[in-house]
């Protein structure tokens, strides 16, 4: 019989047995030309893909913001940021020399999303804590995440709706003020900040956790000085996201807030003009008339330039929240040695 040769697997047996090492071939393994040409063909192929999305994405952020910026600065400036829309009528100047502002809709915004901001953040984050340190994994942790799906789908004018037959119910039919249009803003803003706040709190190890526990330290100040610290900066930019998400809603607050000319410094009684609200009120109206018997100054395509200009210091104002948000978890996150 012709004596079988034994398999590369066999022979290296062999060897360990007798005592001797192994000669491994590692040339064997060493990936040919063709193999190497193929792989830097496909990076580059995958490498120019990558570069033609990001270019593809920005084209519309450099549009919006290019429009944003030409249209809005022929405005802007100091009396339209200083005034509000109090005796101005059509396209004819003030007494001041300009076409009415936005002051007014600037403090309404300002106001109306923080008190949207004080309902949904305690209430976002203490939910998402429920969910992740004492409910975890329950049925009533299903049910909670359910609903908060459900919620995140809400189209925004149902819950200006709600809003307002809520303030009808209890103070009275056509009760519309600043506050209730906070709390539609609120129903917007409660799901966003619940989904990041789990998640931010499913990232923090559980290696602290039992350090802490194993320290004597109890579970509420664990969480309070341990899982919070530690997921600050992913709470605080799910925060601004929330902001940004409710920031530009028209529709909750044509029914809940209203629109005034005026400038109102009350959150809970009054109508209450926000930017977006200002912008869609401007820019509905179409041009102003300026006939023969008109203010020489006066300017028909004023609405449009106001609404433009309204538009540019609402993107501003989400510009300055992202980097407060950015300082502020700069500030308080935990350092890493």
């Amino acid at each position: 019989m012709s004596q079988q040769t034994s398999s590369p697997v066999q022979a290296v047996e062999q060897k360990l047995k007798s005592g001797s090492k192994p000669v491994i071939d590692f040339d064997r393994f060493r990936p040919t030309r063709s193999s190497i040409r193929a792989r830097k063909r496909h990076n580059v192929v995958m490498t120019g893909l990558v570069v033609f999305s990001f270019l593809i994405a920005l084209v519309p952020l450099v549009s919006v913001l290019w429009v944003s910026i030409s249209k809005g600065l022929k405005r802007l400036n100091w009396d339209f940021l200083t005034h509000n829309m109090a005796g101005v009528v059509g396209g004819n100047p003030t007494l001041t020399g300009g076409h009415g502002g936005i002051l007014h809709a600037i403090i309404g915004t300002l106001e109306v999303t923080a008190g949207a901001m004080v309902i949904s953040v305690p209430i976002g984050v203490m939910c998402a804590v429920f969910l992740v340190e004492y409910a975890a994994g329950g049925r009533i942790a299903k049910a909670i995440a359910l609903l908060v799906d459900v919620m995140s789908g809400i189209p925004s004018i149902v819950a200006g709706l709600f809003a307002f037959s809520m303030f009808a119910t209890i103070v009275g039919p056509g009760a519309v003020n600043g506050f209730s249009g906070s709390i539609a803003l609120s129903l917007l803003m409660i799901p966003t900040v619940v989904k990041t706040s789990e998640d931010m709190l499913r990232v923090v190890p559980n290696d602290l956790r039992e350090a802490a526990y194993a320290l004597g330290v109890t579970k509420q100040r664990t969480i309070t000085k341990i899982v919070l610290r530690t997921a600050l900066p992913g709470i605080v930019s799910g925060v601004i996201l929330a902001i940004a998400r409710v920031i530009g809603e028209t529709a909750p607050l044509l029914i809940a807030s209203g629109f005034i000319v005026s400038t109102n410094f009350n959150l809970f009684s009054g109508r209450m003009t926000t930017l977006p609200v200002y912008v869609y009120n401007e820019y509905s109206q179409g041009l102003a008339v300026c006939g023969p018997g008109a203010d020489p100054g006066c300017v028909a395509s004023i609405r449009m330039e106001r609404a433009w200009a309204a538009a540019l210091v609402l993107i501003v104002i989400v510009l300055f929240l992202n980097l407060l948000g950015r300082l502020i978890s700069k500030v308080f996150s935990v350092e890493e040695k």
